[in-house]
């Protein structure tokens, strides 16, 4: 015998249909839940199909985005082979089908006929790390988008309380740079306090950074008392604009880490991806 289950996915239910070979189907559709009670008796129906036929069945199903998370999921986690199509293909046959019936129940009929139709490999583990690359690239590239238009933004908001800091760091973006600009967003903050106070926020910023010395601190503080006096915003008229720049600074700080975070953990899934190959 050679078993078969298809699976036409949704939303938060699947519908499936199980043939112990070609022609040859087991029962009638069934439909299961993605909770945890409804994929065990997707697991009993499996257990019943292998038992009737002596040897476990194959599983196939179309490409649903991540609809199909909790079911594929499940599948990695008991073992059992699965095939994942293209929906093009699906389409296919469902046209050439005289009765043209568009239902999740005929849609499961119509996998499980698929599969002895077509000649498919199993889904193979380097998919799922692949499938995990790709969601990874993505919520990189989601997050890359959002951190720009925040950083325009801040742009904007600095340019009416502070735009010559711009000149005070390399990188206006860097950590210090940012954490800086919290501490002193206007030019009445940095000239009211002595030459010390700047430095000593300087030191304890750096604190847990190492390569910095005193003469790169001195450089910054001189550029930064520098930016202060040629500010033309001597006196700040809008409170809301500091309110404004500190909430996009926090947010700036947030994304960049996270970003740094997921480039590790891309880095890291490239990584197990070359060596699967």
């Amino acid at each position: 015998m050679n078993p078969v289950i298809g699976l036409d996915i949704s939303k938060n239910e699947s519908h499936g249909q199980a043939f112990l070979e070609r022609g040859k189907p087991y029962r009638g559709t069934f439909k299961f839940e993605h909770t945890q009670e409804g994929l065990a008796k997707l697991l009993q129906i499996i257990q019943d199909v292998e038992h009737a036929a002596g040897l476990r069945p194959m599983l196939l199903l179309e490409a649903t985005g991540h609809y199909q998370s909790p079911v594929v999921q499940f599948l990695e986690e008991h073992h059992y082979l699965y095939i994942v199509i293209n929906p093009l293909i699906s389409n296919r046959l469902r046209k050439s089908n005289l009765r043209k019936v568009k239902t999740d129940a005929a849609d499961a009929y119509l996998l499980g006929e698929l599969y002895y139709k077509e000649e498919f490999e199993p889904y193979k583990k380097r998919g799922v790390q692949l499938l995990n690359l790709r969601y990874l690239t993505r919520q990189y590239e989601s997050l890359s988008k959002m951190c720009v238009q925040i950083k325009l933004q801040f742009q904007a908001v600095l340019d009416q309380v502070f735009p010559t800091y711009k000149g005070v760091f390399g990188d206006i973006y860097s950590n210090i740079s940012l954490r800086f600009l919290n501490e002193f967003p206007t030019s009445y903050l940095v000239l009211q306090s002595d030459e010390e106070m700047p430095k000593s926020k300087f030191k304890e910023l750096l604190s847990s950074k190492r390569g910095r010395s005193e003469n790169w601190i001195c450089v910054r503080v001189k550029r930064l008392l520098h930016a202060a006096k040629q500010n033309p915003f001597q006196q700040n008229m809008y409170s809301s604009h500091l309110v404004n720049l500190r909430v996009l600074i926090s947010l700036i700080l947030q994304y960049q880490e996270h970003l740094s975070q997921l480039k590790t953990t891309l880095m890291l899934s490239l990584k197990k991806l070359k060596n699967m190959i």
